[in-house]
Parts: C-alpha cells; structure tokens; sequence
C-alpha cells in the first residue's frame, strides 16, 4: 500500500465534526484505492486560496512531513483547480490527488463490463483535458523553458486534440450502447421495476442477493457494484424487477455523473426506489441528504420511496449512567429512540432491518409485496401505499 496523507481546509462556518467525518471517508476512499492513510492535515481558512488551496506555513508543514516520512502520495479532500494542482505539484513534489481523481481511479479499478469502462474513460478523459499543462511541467525540470516553450505548447495542443477526438468517439459509443439498453428495458414489458438506491456501502448489493437469492458482488469497500444489475424477484406468486446501480457519494465528481446517466436510467425509469440507509453510520443523516439531492439533479427527485435504514445489528450508542444528565445526542441515542424522532415524523414509509443478520426480512418482504401488488392493480400513476 502506499503512504498517504489527507488534506482539508477548515472553512468558516464549518464543524469541525463534520470534516473530520469527511476525512474519514477519505481515508476510507483512499484504502478502498490501495492507499494508506498515515496522517490527516486541516487548516482553518475564510476560504480556500485559489492559488495553492491552503496557506503558505502549512504547506511548508505538509512539505516537511513529506520528506521525513517518505510519504508516496497526498489526498486533498476537495477538487482542485488546473493551477492549484500545478502549484502544490512544484511546491511538494511528490503525487498529487483531489477528491475526483481518486474516486476516478476507484471506479477505473472497478469496472469490469465494456459498457462501464467506457463510461469511466469518458469521465477520465474529461477530467483530465483542462490539466494538460501539469503534465508537461516535466520539461522544465529536465531541461529549463529556454527553448523548450514551442514544443511544449504544441505538444499540449497535440494532446488535447487527442483527447477531444477519445471524447468524442466514447461519446459515440455509450450512444450507441445507450440505445441497445433502452431496448433491452422496453422488451421487459409491464413488470414492475424498483430500484435500490443509496450512499456507498450501505448494503445495497447484499439486500439483492437477500431478495434476488442472487450473488451480486458485495464487500465492505466504497464502489463495490458499478454496473447495473437487474434480477428478476418473486414474493408471494407476484413478479418484479430489482436492479442494484452504483452507490452515491458526497461531492460526486460531475463528470461521473455525467457519463454515468445511462446507468441511472434504472433508476429514472424505476416504479419506485428503495433507499437503502446505513443507519450505523454517524453521519448518515447528511448520507440521506446526499442522496436526496443526487436524486433530484439525476431526475429521479420525484419518485416514491420507501426507505430501509439498514445494519442495525452494527448500530453503537453511548450508555449514559442512571446519574448522567447530558443532554440527548446522536451518540447516546438507542436505536428506538432514534425511531421515534424526526424519522417516525416524516411520510415516507420505512423498516430496520439488518440484511447480513437477516432481521426483519420477512416483514421487509411483506412490504415489498404490497407496492409490487398495489402497482400491479392501479399500474399507473402510483399514488400512495398500502401500509
């Protein structure tokens, strides 16, 4: 594995909780890559310099830590800009990734099928085409810019052409993969079709194999399922398809958004989805949120949901002693607590569950069923549940 260190800018108005949270999800990111993470740096900015992202002093820090540690690789927990890398790239000399670029490089490691690593060469490929110029700095290391200056822009020039006409053709491609999909979709006649969705490694792929008695692909690592499975489940006599996509994540690169939308088509296109919600999570409040809102830039904002707070065979909570008078926190919270707050006040219909453990399957299944019937008998619209 190799050596990394984490990098965030502690804006004003930030909690401090939450970016320590962020950072660990980075570092959990980072593994996920084949990284580890041996250190965490933070400083607290109005906002993050344009120039260099961080400050000069802690910079010099970072720089020093690098050199007497031999550290292989720094992780900055933000997308940086075309400058802010080139800059930090001459200052610490050493390999450099933003947030982007390492989930870029997960999902490069991931993806197994052609369709799915098309996509991902696209959205490579358009990360990396306004940062041509950081990959030419080489040239005034070897050689110094006298003379150097011509060919090098004109190389850059060259490069960039190459990469337009890559974009291009990839573009093709996935048009044309698109339309054998959407072919494929319409051939599936009526069936009811949900679609699992959430946060990354919230057990979507291991409640599949749960309904589907399937065996999609399920490890507690990030981006573990790229590709689009779609299996074909039966409860109590009543048909339907179930298709598991690629987890969300805070700040999800555009591009991959981008060329990952035909992929989410299963879910644009979906009857209704299940939210699949690591309730052992500490931040997975703000998980909900990210995938509220990734569900509304994707067009699927609007759909009925019915959500599964799973993993609560892993849900942890502070014991408070019978003298303890701290006030009521997330940490201290028990589980049925936490089901009578906010979560018992909103309209959307849910369950806990634990689908490693298996508990409270059946009446998830139960639930499942009534949707699948009560679509099956209305078809369309949908427009409420049999609860």
């Amino acid at each position: 594995m190799e050596k990394a260190i984490v990098i965030s800018v502690i804006e004003k108005g930030n909690d401090i909780n939450k970016v320590n949270e962020y950072l660990d999800e980075l570092e959990f990111l980072a593994e996920t890559a084949g990284a580890h993470s041996v250190k965490r740096f933070t400083q607290k900015l109005d906002k993050r310099l344009s120039t260099t992202y961080l400050g000069s002093g802690k910079i010099q820090e970072i720089k020093e830590f690098i050199e007497e540690n031999e550290i292989e690789l720094v992780i900055f927990d933000d997308e940086l800009s075309p400058s802010q890398l080139r800059n930090l790239d001459k200052i610490l000399n050493c390999k450099i990734l933003d947030r982007t670029n390492l989930i870029l490089d997960i999902f490069a490691q991931r993806a197994q099928t052609a369709y799915a690593k098309t996509q991902v060469e696209l959205a490579q490929y358009q990360y990396l085409l306004p940062r041509l110029t950081r990959m030419w700095t080489h040239l005034e290391r070897q050689r110094g810019g006298i003379g150097m200056r011509g060919p090098g822009e004109s190389q850059i020039e060259s490069d960039r052409r190459i990469i337009l006409e890559k974009i291009s053709k990839l573009k093709q491609e996935l048009v044309k993969i698109d339309r054998q999909m959407k072919s494929q979709r319409g051939n599936r006649g009526g069936m009811v079709r949900l679609s699992l969705v959430g946060y990354t490694n919230a057990g979507k792929s291991t409640l599949m194999n749960l309904l589907a008695k399937s065996e999609v692909f399920a490890e507690n690592k990030l981006f573990a399922t790229l590709d689009t499975t779609v299996r074909k489940v039966v409860i109590e006599k009543v048909p339907f398809l179930l298709s598991d996509t690629v987890g969300f994540i805070r700040k999800l690169p555009t591009q991959l958004v981008e060329s990952f939308k035909s992929t989410l088509d299963e879910v644009r296109e979906a009857d209704a989805l299940i939210h699949v919600v690591d309730i052992s999570h500490p931040g997975f409040e703000d998980q909900i949120r990210v995938v509220k809102q990734t569900l509304s830039e994707i067009g699927a904002g609007d759909k009925p949901v019915y959500q599964v707070f799973n993993k609560i065979d892993a849900y942890k909570h502070k014991e408070l002693g019978e003298y303890d008078f701290e006030e009521k926190t997330r940490e201290n919270i028990t589980l049925e607590e936490l089901k009578q707050s906010w979560i018992s006040k909103e309209n959307t219909p849910c369950i806990f569950i634990s689908a490693k453990e298996k508990m409270n399957v059946d009446k998830l299944k139960n639930d499942i069923y009534k949707m699948v019937a009560e679509i099956h008998s209305g078809r369309y619209p949908i427009n409420n549940f049999l609860w």
